[in-house]
Formats: C-alpha cells, sequence, structure tokens
C-alpha cells in the first residue's frame, strides 16, 4: 500500500471526527511517512509498520469517544463513547455482551422499579391523609415521604451505576485496543 491509498482510508474512516482532529491525526501520518522517506524507507514499509488504516480509525476514533467521556460526562460523549467503542467492531464485544445485557436489563428493572416507588410514595402522600389510614394522617404524609425518597435513592443509584458502567466499558477498551503509543515507544514507527 502507498501513501496516497493509506492517508485516503484514513480519512475515510475519521469522517464522524471534527475536522480540526481529523487535520491533526492525519498530519501526524502524513509525519511518518516523511520521517520513513527521511530513513530510506519505501512508503509501503512505512504502510506496513504503521497498521490498518481502517482499524487504526476505528481505535483513534474510539479514543476520541472516551477522552470526550472523560473531559465532559455527560449523555451525549457517554452514546459517543459508547458508540465509538462499538464501531471498533471487534470479537471482544460479542464476548462483553452476554456480560453487559443482563447488568443493562437489571439497571432499566431498577430505574422503572425507582420511578414507580417514588409515583407511589407521592399518591401516599397526597392521597393518603384522606383515605383514614392505620395511624392516622401524619403516618401516611411521613410514610409518603419515606417511600419517594427510596424512590429517589434507586434511580440515584442506577445514574451512578450508569456512570460505573460506562467508565468500565471505556477502562475495557483502553486495555484492549491500543491507539499507537506501544508502537511509537518501541521505535517501530
Amino acid at each position: 500500500m502507498n501513501r496516497a491509498e493509506f492517508i485516503s482510508r484514513l480519512k475515510k474512516g475519521l469522517v464522524g471526527l471534527s475536522a480540526p482532529a481529523a487535520d491533526e491525526i492525519v498530519q501526524d501520518y502524513e509525519a511518518h511517512f516523511d520521517a520513513g522517506a527521511a530513513d530510506g524507507r519505501s512508503e509501503a514499509e512505512v504502510a506496513e509498520a504503521l497498521g490498518d488504516p481502517d482499524r487504526l480509525a476505528r481505535e483513534l476514533r474510539a479514543e476520541a469517544g472516551a477522552r470526550a467521556w472523560n473531559q465532559q460526562p455527560g449523555a451525549s460523549s457517554a452514546a459517543g463513547a459508547i458508540f465509538a467503542i462499538i464501531g471498533l467492531g471487534a470479537i471482544d464485544i460479542l464476548i462483553l455482551l452476554p456480560i453487559v445485557l443482563p447488568l443493562f436489563g437489571s439497571l432499566i428493572a431498577v430505574l422503572v422499579s425507582g420511578i414507580g416507588v417514588f409515583l407511589a410514595g407521592g399518591f401516599t402522600l397526597v392521597a393518603g391523609p384522606f383515605l383514614d389510614p392505620p395511624g392516622g394522617p401524619a403516618v401516611a404524609l411521613l410514610g409518603g415521604v419515606g417511600v419517594m425518597g427510596l424512590g429517589v435513592f434507586m434511580t440515584a443509584l442506577c445514574a451512578l451505576f450508569t456512570k460505573w458502567l460506562i467508565d468500565a466499558t471505556v477502562w475495557y477498551a483502553r486495555l484492549h485496543y491500543r491507539v499507537l503509543k506501544p508502537a511509537l515507544d518501541q521505535g517501530r514507527i
């Protein structure tokens, strides 16, 4: 593979990144080819040392998504990180699915239960004193507030667990996917 083909495939793979970020990455790889030519290496040798440009682009997009999540946690950056990691198309995702799907299912079940508990507590708080509860209206009011508090706790626990799950996914991806650092450290590129 020559320089033009490598850079063309890399650019196609970087679609979705911001233009400045993609341009910076392309310039870095252009510099690798320039350095290789200065050392007397052919374009094919440099391209082979750099690896598959499609795979590199997927890894770089995943790393950019993970970096965005770490810098500014939020729903959009979490979705970006997850989709970038899934975009790697690695077999590791298939290995993770049997583990992650039950976790997400449990998370959704606790979230829905938390919302249900909160609504039940609200009903008890509002309607309880008028339904002549055992212990009087004060017990209904305090019980309603307590049950609503439990619902808030359950949904907050889901938010914390969701953040932990996204962080764990990013950590797992970083363990299994290099972004040229090891190759640069060993001087292969």
